[in-house]
């Protein structure tokens, strides 16, 4: 059972903030920051490398659509759009969701850090091309 298609079906209850014939959009329970929103496929998809590119499309429309309501509802100063893909990456849900993360100011309870490595980008590029 996918608790997403649930949701969908209208079998589990959700606080939707948007929703067309395609896409929903509802308030993710562990709420992040204040708004953090879950905006998904109605049709099932596993994760987001399993989506056609036409769906894929109209999804990331969506999201954009949405992530600008929420951020105007609620004055955030901006976001994050995170798509996780399989469990390795903090999917917990397998069906394709795109997390919209409203963000306030940099002490808020999101923390994202990129740091540097030493790996070859010439050798990794070349095996990535290759693929």
């Amino acid at each position: 059972m996918c608790v997403f298609c649930e949701i969908i079906k209208g079998n589990i209850p959700s606080n939707k903030v948007y929703e067309d014939d395609t896409v929903l959009a509802i308030l993710d329970l562990s709420q992040t920051t204040k708004g953090h929103t879950l905006v998904m496929p109605k049709k099932h998809y596993a994760n987001f490398a399993e989506i056609d590119e036409e769906a894929l499309a109209d999804l990331m429309v969506k999201v954009q659509r949405v992530a600008k309501k929420v951020v105007k509802a609620l004055n955030a100063k901006g976001f994050n759009i995170l798509i996780n893909t399989n469990e390795c990456a903090g999917q917990s849900v397998m069906h394709l969701h795109v997390h919209i993360i409203p963000r306030y100011d940099e002490s808020d309870t999101v923390k994202i850090e990129f740091k540097e490595n030493s790996f070859d980008l010439e050798a990794l590029a070349k095996t990535i091309k290759e693929a």
